[in-house]
This record gives structure tokens, sequence and C-alpha cells, in this order.
């Protein structure tokens, strides 16, 4: 994958982002439970709709995902368009380290707030999944080895 492409998909899911931020909790999802988390949807969802894996893994040289190092954190892929309080690194993110699952609840489901409460810097999207989509995230993340 070349740097234009990449540029393109990230472009692509920072635009998903904000959509589906501005359209926040469906009213039946608010306030609801949720069932045990799906592992597979979460892989899904965390490699291919909200590219988690992107940001949260590790390069080579020639910009390719180390398979290796998948959701262990790394530099940020790109840089901002603008100058702003842009993050330089994405933590790792497999197991879910420092985060209970309420945490993690609260990240995916209501705007990336950290577990200060304050909302984390960009270019982390500001996602609001369902309760079942981020728990299906949830599980697939703390699944991993």
């Amino acid at each position: 994958m070349t740097y234009r492409h990449l540029a393109i998909a990230l472009t692509s899911a920072l635009f998903l982002a904000v959509a589906v931020d501005a359209q926040g909790p469906q009213a039946h999802e608010r306030g609801t439970a949720h069932r045990a988390g799906n592992i597979e949807h979460g892989r899904y969802l965390a490699e291919r709709v909200a590219m988690c894996i992107e940001c949260h893994s590790r390069r080579d040289a020639n910009g390719n995902l180390l398979q290796s190092e998948l959701f262990e954190g790394g530099p940020i892929p790109f840089a901002p368009p603008w100058p702003n309080d842009w993050a330089n690194r994405a933590p790792r993110n497999k197991g879910l380290p420092g985060y209970s699952d309420e945490q993690a609840m609260r990240l995916l489901t209501q705007g990336a707030i950290g577990r200060d409460g304050k909302p984390l810097r960009p270019p982390m999207p500001r996602f609001r999944m369902t309760t079942q989509d981020a728990a299906d995230v949830i599980a697939f993340l703390r699944s991993l080895p």
C-alpha cells in the first residue's frame, strides 16, 4: 500500500468517524443491556470498519502493517493537515490495558472519552458505536494475547 493509498484510506475513515459521531447512539440503544461480545464481529469492526488497526499497529519501512505488531501501538502513520494538538503515537490497545470494560464502553459509544473523562486527542475518531458493537470490539481486543 502506498502512502497515497494510506492517506486516502485514513481520510475516508476520518470522514466516516465524523458521520458516525453526528448520528450519536440511537434511542433504542441508550441504556439497554447488551449481550456478550462477539469476538469475530469485533475483529471485523476493529480491522475493517473503525479502522483501529491503521493507527494502533506498527508498520515497516514500506508502510505495510507488521503482522506481529497488530494493535501494539506505534507512531501515527500520517501528519495533521494543519497545526493542532495532534497525538504523535497511538497507544497499545491489544487487551485494552488500563481500561475497565465500562471505560472502554464509554470511549467507543460516547465520543472518545478517555479514562480520566476528558476527550482524547486527534486523530482519535469520536466514535458513537452501538453498545453491542462496542461490546464486540472490547471482546475482540481483550481476546488478543
